[in-house]
C-alpha cells in the first residue's frame, strides 16, 4: 500500500487534517486513512489536534472508560458494529435489553444503574425531560450527526423547548407477523389477530410485555385510537385481552425465538423483527394492520448520571457515522431517518413494502403519546391482564 511516509517524507498537519475530514465524512475508508497518513504519526498529531473527535487516539482514549452500558431493545444492533466500536476504542459494551419504555423509565427513575446511553422512543422525551433524567446534547461533540439529512417527521421529537436531548437512530412501524404455513386466513387487521388467536391459532399467539403496543392492539381491534386513555374504551380493551389470554402462547417482547421454533405462529411485531423473520423464513409475513397501530422513532440519549460523558458521546458519534448505520441496518432491518444511510442501502431495501407500507396503511398509524406512557389506568389494565 502506498502512503505519504515513503522516502521518509512525513505528512503535514494540514494534509493530515484534510484526510481526517474526508474520513470523518465517510468519503474514504479507515484503511485508506491509516494507509495515507501512517498510523503512528496520525495518532500523535490527532491526539494533539483533535482529541475530542478521534476516539481511537491515544489522548482521547485516555478519557474513555473501559466499559459502557447501553439500554437497548431485542435484536436491535448488528453485533459486528458493536464489536468494531470496541476494537477501535477499547470500550467494551454491556447491552441491557428491555421489553418496554415503561421498564426502561422505571430503571432510570431508580438511578439508572450506571447506564451510559439509552435508546428511548419518541413519545418518552417530555416525561424524561420533566423528570430531569436526560442530558441536553452538545451536537458539536457528535460531528457525524447531520441535522440537514434527517427527516424531521422522525427526528424532531427529541427537541424540547428548543433543547435537543437525543439523535434519531431508526424509525419504524408496529404491526403483526404470522406464519402463513400455519395460518391460512390471511389476517389483515388487529381484529383478525384476536379472532385467529381465539380461534384457529389458539395457543400460538404472542402479545408484547408492553402496555403501549398490547393495549394499543386491543384498542385498534375495537375501533378505538391506539393511544386512547378513555376509561370506558380501556375497559373494553381489558375485557378483550383477558378473553384472549388463555389462548396465548406467551406475553413477551422478545418474540422471535418462539416464532422461529414454530411454537408461536403470530405476534404483535416491530418492523425490523418482521423483516428479519421474513428474510430467514419467507413464510413469516409482516403487515401493518388496516385498523391502525403505531408509528415510532427511537433515539440515542444520554442519562444525566452517565458514568462517562466522553464515552457516551464517543459511542453516539460512532453510531451516527452513515457507514456504521448502514452496517447496523444490514442486520436489524429498521428504516433510518438519515437520508445518507437510505442512499447507501440497496434498491430492494429502499422499495421494500415491509419497511415502507402502502400510503393508506401508513396514514392510519399513530405516534405514541406521552399520556400513554404515564396514564395510570393503562398501567392498571396491563397489570390486571398479566395477573389474570
Amino acid at each position: 500500500m502506498s502512503n505519504n511516509f515513503k522516502d521518509n517524507q512525513p505528512i503535514t498537519a494540514t494534509k493530515l487534517m484534510e484526510e481526517f475530514r474526508r474520513y470523518q465524512k465517510g468519503s474514504v475508508s479507515r484503511r485508506h486513512f491509516l494507509g495515507v497518513t501512517g498510523l503512528g504519526t496520525a495518532m500523535a498529531v490527532m491526539g494533539a489536534a483533535t482529541p475530542s473527535l478521534m476516539p481511537g487516539s491515544a489522548q482521547a482514549a485516555g478519557k474513555l472508560s473501559n466499559k459502557m452500558v447501553l439500554s437497548t431493545w431485542p435484536n436491535y444492533h448488528n453485533p459486528k458494529t458493536l464489536e468494531n466500536f470496541t476494537s477501535e476504542t477499547g470500550v467494551n459494551i454491556q447491552a441491557n435489553v428491555f421489553g418496554s419504555n415503561e421498564e426502561m423509565l422505571a430503571k432510570m427513575q431508580a438511578g439508572g444503574g450506571g447506564v451510559d446511553v439509552i435508546e428511548n422512543t419518541n413519545y418518552t422525551f417530555s416525561t424524561y425531560v420533566k423528570l430531569g433524567l436526560l442530558t441536553e446534547l452538545d451536537l458539536s461533540r457528535i460531528p457525524n450527526y447531520d441535522a440537514s439529512t434527517q427527516n424531521p417527521k422522525f427526528s424532531s421529537a427529541s427537541t424540547i423547548d428548543g433543547k435537543i436531548y437525543g439523535v434519531c437512530k431508526n424509525w419504524g412501524t408496529t404491526g403483526i407477523v404470522y406464519n402463513s404455513k400455519k395460518i391460512k386466513s390471511n389476517p389483515k387487521s388487529h381484529k383478525d389477530f384476536f379472532d385467529v388467536t381465539m380461534g384457529a391459532g389458539s395457543g400460538h399467539s404472542i402479545l408484547h410485555d408492553y402496555q403501549l403496543t398490547t393495549i394499543g392492539a386491543a384498542l385498534c381491534a375495537l375501533g378505538y385510537s391506539f393511544n386512547s386513555i378513555d376509561k370506558g374504551e380501556l375497559a373494553a380493551a381489558e375485557k378483550l385481552l383477558i378473553e384472549a389470554k388463555p389462548h396465548l402462547f406467551a406475553i413477551t417482547s422478545d418474540y422471535q425465538p418462539g416464532l422461529r421454533a414454530g411454537d408461536a405462529w403470530m405476534s404483535i411485531c416491530w418492523v425490523g423483527d418482521g423483516k428479519q423473520l421474513n428474510t430467514d423464513l419467507p413464510e413469516m409475513q409482516y403487515f401493518v394492520a388496516s385498523d391502525g397501530g403505531e408509528l415510532w422513532s427511537d433515539f440515542y440519549s444520554i442519562p444525566v448520571n452517565t458514568p462517562s460523558l466522553d464515552t457516551s458521546y464517543a459511542f453516539i458519534n460512532y453510531m451516527m457515522d452513515p457507514k456504521n448505520q448502514s452496517l447496523d441496518a444490514e442486520v436489524h432491518g429498521y428504516p433510518s431517518s438519515d437520508s445518507r444511510v437510505t442512499g447507501m442501502l440497496p434498491e430492494s431495501a429502499q422499495n421494500d413494502p415491509i419497511l415502507y407500507p402502502a400510503k393508506e396503511l401508513f396514514n392510519a398509524l399513530e405516534f405514541g403519546a406521552a399520556e400513554s406512557l404515564t396514564d395510570p389506568t393503562r398501567a392498571e389494565v396491563m397489570a390486571r391482564f398479566k395477573s389474570a
